[in-house]
């Protein structure tokens, strides 16, 4: 209930953000006089704004084991598998979450959490991961994902998504029918001038709306990381965890699991990635710590 409630507020946000907008620019009158009916427009922006994103939202799970080959466990396997999910379902308890689906594939380390309800997620690692790293240190990036999944991290940054995404379609096509109207002279219906100005605006605003994305992900790296520390007692776990991957090199995740795996990028590219440095969430734990 509280998922739904955030989502139909987010939406009415959106569309009175939208329409204030054109209403200060004086694009509302532009578009009317046009013959175009910006609310219907605003509408559909939403529509595929925000239903692309929750229908990827919705199918996270199952695209996650296909694309990654990951297997669910029940612990009968053996003692690693048992411990992997007792752990699991130990954490998930002490967040008050339900005990998340596990699951392992094979790849170089890494460790991932999805799913659209907090009660019926799925926390996945590589066997990479278990292999390189210390049980201790295991169980803290079991920590952060369970950390993930109860701060609802999944559905915030499906919102912020939908978000954006409206956004950029929304603006992209008034842009389109300006730059057609006013600098291409088009009359009637829409043409040439349309077509390539909302295909470049569409990128450029698409552009933007990446770094944005990516900078709320990283915000909830800092959280699930204190909550790692929060449910295991400690910091000291997590940043031996992370130290660790400090020296390894995380495995590729599919494009659309970019976000939920362990990433770090340098240079220009850390505006677009979703985790921060290392070495920033070591000092933000041992701050914690102190």
């Amino acid at each position: 209930m509280k998922r739904i409630f955030l989502f139909l507020v987010t939406n009415i946000a959106v569309m009175l953000v939208l329409s204030i907008v054109l209403s200060v620019l004086g694009l509302d009158r532009f578009l009317t006089e046009s013959g175009i009916n910006y609310q219907v427009l605003l509408g559909f922006s939403l529509v595929v704004g925000f239903g692309g994103s929750l229908f990827s939202l919705m199918i996270s799970k199952p695209m996650a084991k296909w694309s990654t080959g990951a297997r669910v466990i029940d612990g009968s396997e053996g003692s690693t598998e048992y411990w992997l999910v007792q752990t699991v379902h130990s954490l998930a308890d002490k967040a008050g979450i339900g005990h998340p689906e596990v699951a392992v594939y094979e790849g170089e380390p890494n460790a991932f959490a999805t799913g659209a309800f907090k009660n019926d997620a799925l926390v996945a690692v590589s066997s990479g991961l278990l292999q390189s790293m210390s049980r201790e240190e295991v169980g803290a990036v079991l920590g952060h994902e369970i950390g993930h999944v109860a701060n609802g991290d999944m559905i915030t940054l499906t919102l912020i998504q939908g978000v954006v995404n409206t956004f950029v379609i929304f603006l992209s096509k008034v842009v389109g029918y300006f730059v057609d109207k006013v600098i291409f002279k088009t009359e009637r219906g829409v043409g040439m001038g349309y077509y390539i100005a909302s295909f470049i605006c569409q990128i450029l605003l698409g552009i933007l709306a990446s770094m944005i994305v990516a900078w709320f992900s990283r915000r909830r790296e800092f959280r699930a990381d204190a909550a790692s520390a929060q449910l295991l007692g400690s910091p000291t776990p997590m940043v031996n965890a992370l130290a660790r991957l400090g020296g390894l090199e995380p495995g590729a995740l599919p494009q659309s699991m970019a976000a939920s795996g362990i990433t770090d990028k340098g240079g220009i590219m850390a505006l677009f990635s979703t985790h921060p440095p290392i070495e920033e969430r070591i000092a933000a734990l041992k701050n914690r710590a102190q």
